[in-house]
This record gives structure tokens, sequence and C-alpha cells, in this order.
């Protein structure tokens, strides 16, 4: 197959080809996928063969993921017989703006004589030749129950709330067609869903770096994630796509998290909001505030704790008031639990402002960080903190946060949340105004 390197490497040759070409080739040409793409980039030979059916390409940020699969796509739909897709994405808008609407999604790639009605309102994309796509969420597995496909596309499995549930229910309908396949394309995390992924005898597990792809991508994004990443550990993850082992320097351990977590829970005792607000919010240089749903309930006469939901925002004192009002009120939670250090009163009267019945409690972080997180990481270890569903980004602040280093937002918001509603915990002392110093 010509490539575009092969083109370049032979302009003599092939110039006065492309030019003699019709529009209407020219045009063929310039949708031509595996003109541009990688090796890396095409589908791995022995793909639907002696049972492998499932493509993992683990990439680093930036590698063109998106691109490749958005091609996979419509060269399976308009030349290899698949008429029943199935489209999933961490939530609704990732696969909209990201898989179907982006720049490198399938309504860009796709060529003018082959282009797909989408249709918003009914989840779906119908090609010309009948061949159909439906839309499904990593945030409603039960959606995916039944789906009946011949062919899958899975985006960013790292970012679902509920990747092994959603994934399981998608292979399960995967039984149409005569050669039914599934991509599976991400960032990889070192989670139970993806160190398990990779260990089936029927997949085949590609990558790539985002160096690979340094070429077509934005000077400004080369210079900020390789001065954000370079010598971390986070470096062959982000950039390089190796999957971590744990970090064994950090508080806590993803195993922990995962040998804990729960698809859902209901009759819980108590429910929290909890802020960690940033020191500042100036729209280029602000930090996200942390905010962290958490409930306990009891089980077997031990307090077990649930994070419930993580609705994390970078934005102004009134932006995050909101959002944890918002949460208040949606899970129907006791109380919301702001530190005062950054903001001091300012963080409850921001929060009054914007609704005057919900009851607040300020605290005051006087003791180490260290001090406060142990206490928390020890629950997890005992398998009493449970995450409803997947939470990646904050995850990610726990799994890496070493004694000694700044700690995160959202990670201190969680600690915020379960020191607030733990049996038994009283607070070193109050300020001046009565307000609780921990």
């Amino acid at each position: 197959m010509l490539t575009l390197q092969e083109i370049r490497n032979n302009p003599d040759k092939y110039i006065p080809v492309l030019k003699a070409l019709s529009y209407a080739e020219k045009e063929a040409l310039f949708y031509s996928w595996r003109l541009y793409a990688r090796p890396e980039q095409v589908e791995p030979e022995g793909l639907g063969k002696n049972g492998k059916f499932i493509w993992l390409a683990k990439c680093g940020r930036g590698f063109g993921k998106t691109r490749m699969f958005s091609e996979w796509v419509i060269e399976k739909a308009r030349w290899g017989g698949y008429k029943n897709i199935s489209l999933v994405g961490a939530a609704a808008d990732e696969v909209r703006m990201i898989q179907i609407e982006g720049e490198s999604g399938i309504l860009a790639c796709s060529p003018r004589n082959y282009y797909p009605n989408y249709q918003p309102s009914k989840k779906e994309l119908i090609w010309p030749n009948g061949a159909k796509a439906q839309i499904f969420y990593g945030t409603e597995p039960e959606k995916a129950r039944g789906a009946q496909s011949d062919l899958i596309w899975g985006d960013e499995l790292c970012k679902w709330k509920y990747p092994q549930e959603t994934l399981d229910n998608l292979l399960m309908g995967l039984r149409l067609g005569k050669n039914p396949l599934c991509g599976i394309s991400t960032t990889p995390k070192p989670t139970k869903t993806i160190r398990e992924l990779v260990k089936r005898a029927d997949i085949i597990v590609t990558g790539g770096s985002t160096l690979d792809n340094a070429i077509n991508l934005a000077g400004p994004f080369m210079q900020t994630i390789i001065a954000k990443y370079k010598g971390t550990r986070l470096e062959k993850q982000e950039i390089f796509a190796q999957i971590l082992e744990d970090n064994p320097n950090a508080l806590w351990h993803r195993d922990w998290i995962d040998n804990s977590r729960v698809a859902s829970i209901s009759d819980l005792d108590r429910i929290v909001v909890a802020i960690d607000p940033a020191a500042s919010h100036d729209e280029e240089g602000s930090n996200e505030t942390g905010i962290i749903v958490a409930g306990k309930r009891k089980e077997n006469k031990v307090d077990h704790y649930y994070i419930l939901d993580d609705v994390t925002i970078i934005g102004t004192p009134e932006q995050w008031a909101n959002r944890a009002i918002s949460a208040y009120n949606k899970w129907g939670a006791d109380k919301i639990v702001a530190e005062k250090n950054n903001g001091g009163d300012m963080v409850e009267s921001t929060l009054h402002n914007s609704d005057k019945t919900v009851p607040v409690k300020l605290v005051w972080a006087s003791r180490g960080k260290i001090t406060r997180a142990e206490p928390i990481s020890l629950l997890y270890e005992q398998g009493r903190c449970h995450h409803v569903g997947t939470f990646e980004a904050l995850e990610d602040q726990m799994c890496e946060y070493v004694p000694g280093d700044d700690s995160p937002d959202r990670m201190d918001a969680l600690v915020w949340a379960i020191t607030e509603i733990m049996s038994g915990f009283t607070s070193t002392a109050l300020d001046a105004n009565g307000k609780a110093i921990i």
C-alpha cells in the first residue's frame, strides 16, 4: 500500500502521477487512511484469526488513537460488511465531542460520498449503506446489556466509571456477523480491568508513545506534556503508555481500591460533601477545587465508607459553590464540609450566597496532611472504604501521593469527607469562632 512517507521519499516518481488524477480520484486518495497511517496505527495482523477478536491499543497521549479507530470503524462499515456497531466512551459528551464530532472523530474522517447521518437524540449513526452505530457510555453499564453488535469501539476504557461491567455486557452482545471484533483505545492505567484484559488469550495488544506522533502535534502541547511528566513515574504511563506497577512509596495502593470497589450502594446512614477550595481562581492559573461526596453505613457492626461522586471543578468560588450544593441536593447529604485555610470565612459565605439553608461546617487544617491522611489510608487497607464505580483522576492522585509531597485537591477533599463521618472522631480543638480544627 502506497504511503505518504513513500511519496515524500520519491517525489519525482509520484507527483506527476498524482497531478494526473481526476478530482474524484484525488478526493478518494485524500480520504485513504492507509496513505497517512503509521504502521502501528493500522489493524494488527492476526486480528479476527485464531480466536483473537479483541484489539487493545494502549497509547500515550496525543498518539493519534482517536483518528486510527475512527478510520477503522469507517473502513469496517464501508468495506468490511459490518452493520451493527457499538461506540462506547466514558460519558455522553466524550462520545459526541471526541469519537463522533471531534477533530479526528468519525464525522471529520468520513468522505462526502460515505457520510453518516448522526442522530444525537437517538444516539446513533447511520451510513449510506445501512450500517448503524449505537452509542453507549461507561457510566451506564446496564444499557449495554443485550445490545447486539458485530463491531465495538471502546475509547479511553480507563476513564469509564464502570469499566468491567460495561465491557462485559458489550462483549456478551458481540455475537452478530461472521467475524465480530472489538477495538479498545486507551492511555493505560494500572487498574484491575486493564491488568486482567492484557492477560486474555483472545487479545492482541499494540501500543505507541506520544513521541511517535510529534510531527502532527502542536509545539505548545509537546512542551507542556514533556515538562509535566518528564522524569516522573507518570512519564512511562502518559507518554510511553506503559502499565505501571504500584508506587511502593504511595500512601494508597490500587489493589486496595480495586478489591473493595462496588457498583452500587443504598441505605447509607450519613452522606457529606467535602470541599478543598483552590488557592486561586484566576482563569489561567487556577487549581482545581476538590469536591467529593462520601457516605457511611454499618456492616456487621463495623463502619464502612463509600465514595459516591467526584465533582471537582476548576472555577470561580461561585461556580464551585453551586457545584457542591448541587451534589448536596442530588445525594441528600447531611452537610457540606469545607476547608477554610484557603479563603477563611469567605468559603462559608460563598456557599450561603448560593443557598442559605445548606448546613456548612468549616474545618481548619492545623495538623500535617500526612497525619490526617494516614488513618484514612488504613481504612482502605482494611477493606472498609469502597468506591462506587471508578474515579480515574481521584484514584490517580491517591495512588501517586507520597508523604511529603504537596497533597492534591481531590484527595484532600476525600480525607475531609471520610474524617467527618468517622464514628468516634473528635477534633483536637476548636478555633476562636467554634470551628473544628482537624
